[in-house]
């Protein structure tokens, strides 16, 4: 098929080579064949990274590499049981590593897999969308503006199809696509009748049939470009990589000083050596970026369950900072189910009940049921509302899983939630789309643009093709009043006079106000050839009346707006709607809003930029906006040092979500394009998500402190530990196998158990941070370093007195100094639960990771205690009750007080302040 040249040939040529129909596409059975023949519709990916090779990395560590050496060297010396148990932590530690990585890995493979574009295919005779890699060739789809096209594909019926296609040929003009046969050889550019995989909708839509697919498409021949590009590590990570280079150095510097002074003191050179090596590793925070790669992976996995879709790691970070979130209303502020609600023709208020998209209601007038059928300008404007629409209403399966589960399968709309309201109002009136296309056929479209902000079809007769067409129009009640003559009265067509425009105008605003969503219809009958000219269409037309449609805000939004407010992030919502309406919505969604903090798109413009520039910070509506003005917006506030999320669907959102420090596209509604462009996609297109991805974004970020605070405090402790005791000129304090085994049960477990630690139930009542703002801000540089300095002076204490009162005991002292440097280790890591809340606070058991790895830890440490065939090895010896007390006297000492605050004096000082007052 590839040598088939599928622009030179007509539609029913194409139709039949690939074995397809224009109204049926594919059947299911035969897509099934031809997608095990071709195989998926995807590019060839880098190969997935083994398991088996992310364990063997774990090996090629500098200090792993010395720390092997050393266990031959410890193996040719006789000193075979050190050897063994030197090799058993490496790859006890090379395991954790693996479990870390390969975890990080799944997590990003995940991602890539629900981000996965998706495609509309016409298969069975029914629109259905799918997993574009599910695409075979002889598939008929349909393309709107705003697509990723999923494969090349010749046009079958194209209505003002415009695509860019510079990712592919470079040209940056969009190219204007039809169905017309070109009979001579043309390169890409100038194929008019086809579109290629990864280029773009600009405007318009399409019918095509594929005809080539994954890496047999144009864009497959340079897939290799595709592949090259490599994912960058985050901010975050390469400043933290930064620090583990210069704590590299130091610690080394520290334990060639430990080192050296041992060897001057009469120590064996082979027994530092292993020392110093021993110290190294467990002091060289070299899992300081796979740490923040682990939490960041683990926070991504979080996100996904609370429906966000994270594209861009350095969105996690961003997201902690965020300042201002700029959301569009409908469908993310509010439930994206429109209904219609009103509709003011021929002088009359008429009102519509019923619920969501089910098309059962009835019309009222004065308080009376009114009779729609015998209203001809009524009729006609239901008529324009079901045919000037692209959407389509889909009645639920009376055998559906749900149905057969006894729940109750809802009404459903394709297409433009707007539309949908229109076309089920129109079925209230017994209007259906399918019914009336039984007799009049669409001809001619004009699609909605959002700066035309309108949309017109034509229609015809089917049965006199001679006979006259009619256009259909509806958009902006002001836009489409400008383009009327006449007004529809009681089936009467008259002149549009300045009263009646006011008093229509009135009507509007009135709806506008009750926060309902106005649109205006109108039509015209066209004589001859008049119409030819897309320009002649939309003039000269006849207003039939106004309907007002509402979209009740999420109960959820409603909350989330709260939570932002009490987290510092000021919420500014986005709409095309009219002022008033938008003014009414923000009220209902607890926006408390004067009128000069709203902002239209017309004022926009009158705007210079740095009259934005100092407005903007005040603002927090901006109605009758068109995507075009959300670029300023995001400019106007990131200039005021704001950091900013914005929300965006389509194709002209796409520049403003890019431009954002957060670009957040709708996973629902929103394009291809769009989604390309964001760093987040909503699967739920709801403004409470990217409030919950906002928590989540901080609650890692606190996390990565824990690990950092954490880690780095206990490898001060094990430093000096080794480092005063050699000073102060004692015995070394520990052993290398020792020195090993604590950076094994402390580094190991408890350290990956912070990374799954709950949020502070404040996270969200605090300020924004910085995004400049140092990962030690906050004082965290002064508490690892004191937390170091307390775990080795006790550390050194123990051991001290454990040689006083054993009679210089060097095993027993050197047991408990091991034991009481491991014991502090896992106090510790409570403390780190969170930096303003005692752990009695948070609760002890709320992370039953936490309270299992380190009951992990105790045990293992308590094995190579009291097991006698580990005692040799470990060079340790049993301890008995008064040993304990010693070893738990600081760690537990100090958790005690903590308790004691905590339980007893601060319920006492609550009720002294209560009786003081």
């Amino acid at each position: 098929m590839r040598e088939i040249k599928w622009f030179q040939l007509d539609v029913s040529k194409v139709l039949s080579i690939l074995g397809s129909d224009l109204e049926q596409g594919l059947s299911s059975k035969e897509a099934q064949i031809r997608l095990d023949e071709v195989g998926p519709n995807l590019l060839q990916q880098r190969k997935k990274i083994a398991p088996l090779y992310i364990f063997l990395e774990q090996f090629k560590d500098f200090m792993v590499l010395v720390l092997i050496a050393a266990a031959l060297v410890s193996g040719m010396l006789g000193e075979i049981a050190d050897a063994i148990t030197i090799l058993a932590i490496i790859i006890l530690n090379a395991i954790l590593g693996f479990v870390q990585e390969f975890r990080a890995e799944k997590s990003m493979e995940a991602l890539k897999n629900l981000a996965a574009p998706t495609a509309t295919v016409l298969r069975d005779g029914k629109i259905q969308s799918i997993a574009a890699r599910d695409l075979v060739p002889g598939d008929v789809i349909e393309l709107e503006a705003g697509d990723r096209i999923p494969a090349d594909a010749r046009i079958l019926e194209a209505v003002n199809m415009e695509i860019d296609e510079s990712l592919l040929t470079g040209e940056s003009q969009t190219v204007s696509k039809e169905n017309k046969i070109l009979e001579e050889d043309a390169g890409l550019a100038d194929q008019k009748n086809m579109v290629f995989s990864g280029t773009a909708v600009a405007t318009g839509r399409a019918r095509a049939v594929v005809v080539a697919t994954g890496m047999h498409s144009e864009m497959g021949k340079i897939a290799g470009m595709m592949q090259s590009v490599e994912e960058e590590e985050t901010p975050l990570q390469k400043r933290l990589a930064q620090l583990g280079k210069w704590l590299v150095v130091f610690c080394l510097l520290i334990c060639a000083l430990v080192v050296l002074t041992g060897i001057l003191r009469g120590e064996p050179i082979y027994q530092m050596f292993l020392t110093g090596v021993s110290l190294a590793v467990a002091a060289i925070p070299e899992g300081l970026p796979a740490i923040v790669t682990v939490a960041l992976a683990l926070g991504v996995q979080k996100m996904i369950k609370r429906n966000a879709i994270v594209r861009k790691l350095t969105a996690v970070e961003t997201l902690g900072c965020a300042t201002v979130i700029c959301s569009d209303k409908t469908g993310t502020l509010t439930q994206n189910e429109m209904t219609a609600r009103e509709i003011f023709c021929s002088g009359k208020i008429i009102k519509i009940t019923g619920q969501g998209y089910e098309p059962r209601g009835i019309f009222q007038w004065q308080n009376e049921i009114y009779d729609y059928n015998s209203d001809q300008t009524l009729n006609r404007l239901l008529k324009t509302c079901a045919l000037c629409n692209n959407a389509q209403l889909k009645e639920p399966k009376k055998n559906g899983i749900f149905a057969r589960e006894g729940k109750k399968e809802n009404w459903q709309i394709v297409g433009d939630p707007t539309e949908g309201a229109l076309l089920v109002a129109a079925a209230k009136g017994n209007l259906l789309r399918e019914k009336i296309e039984q007799r009049e056929q669409r001809v001619w479209e004009i699609p909605f643009d959002s700066d035309r902000r309108r949309m017109s079809v034509v229609y015809q007769n089917t049965e006199n093709k001679l006979g006259s067409k009619i256009v259909y129009v509806k958009g902006a009640p002001d836009i489409i009043l400008n383009l009327c003559q006449n007004v529809e009265m009681d089936g009467n067509s008259i002149p549009l006079t300045t009263d009646a425009r006011q008093k229509i105008l009135q009507e509007n605003d009135r709806m506008a106000a009750e926060a309902l969503r106005v649109l205006g219809v109108a039509y015209r009958k066209l004589e001859g050839n008049e119409g030819e000219e897309m320009e002649d269409l939309e003039s000269k037309l006849t207003f039939l009346g106004l309907i007002g449609m509402i979209d009740p805000p999420r109960p959820s939004a409603v909350k989330a707006i709260g939570v932002c407010k009490n987290a510092g992030i000021k919420t500014a919502m986005i709409t095309g709607d009219h002022q008033v309406t938008a003014q009414a919505v923000a009220q209902e969604l607890g926006l408390a809003v004067s009128p000069d903090q709203v902002i239209t798109g017309k004022e926009l413009d009158q705007l210079s930029d740095d009259e934005l520039n100092e407005r903007v910070n005040n603002l927090a509506v901006y109605a009758r906006v068109s995507p075009k003005h959300k670029l300023r917006i995001v400019k106007a506030l990131k200039y005021n040092g704001q950091v900013v999320a914005m929300t965006g669907d389509g194709v002209n959102d796409a520049p403003a979500v890019k431009e954002a420090d957060i670009g957040v596209a709708m996973g629902k509604t929103g394009t291809d394009v769009t989604k390309e462009a964001s760093a987040m996609v909503l699967a739920d297109d709801n403004f409470a998500t990217i409030v919950a991805a906002v928590e989540e974004g901080r609650a890692i970020y606190d996390n990565i402190r824990k690990f950092i605070r954490y880690l780095l405090a206990c490898n001060v402790g094990e430093v000096l530990t080794m480092f005063l005791g050699v000073l102060f000129s004692l015995p070394l304090p520990l052993l290398p196998i020792q020195i090993l085994w604590v950076n094994l049960v402390t580094d190991g477990l408890p350290a990956l158990a912070l990374g799954v630690d709950d949020a502070d139930e404040d996270i969200m009542q605090r300020k924004p941070r910085h995004p400049k703002e140092s990962i030690f801000s906050h004082g965290l540089w002064a508490k690892i370093i004191i937390s170091g300095l307390e775990i080795g002076l006790g550390t050194l204490l123990v051991f001290g007195l454990a040689i006083y009162l054993s009679n210089g005991d060097l095993v027993l002292a050197r047991a408990m100094a091991f034991t009481t440097l491991v014991i502090y280790q896992l106090f510790y890591v409570f403390d780190c639960k969170s930096e303003k809340h005692s752990v009695f606070e948070i609760g002890i058991l709320k992370n039953p990771y936490l309270v299992l790895a380190v009951l992990c830890s105790l045990l293992m440490q308590l094995a190579v205690v009291y097991i006698p065939a580990l005692q040799p090895i470990f060079k340790t010896t049993s301890l008995n009750a008064y040993h304990w007390l010693l070893i738990l006297l600081l760690p537990g000492g100090k958790m005690f007080l903590k308790a004691i605050a905590h339980y007893i004096v601060k319920p006492i000082c609550r009720k002294l302040i209560y009786l003081k007052a």
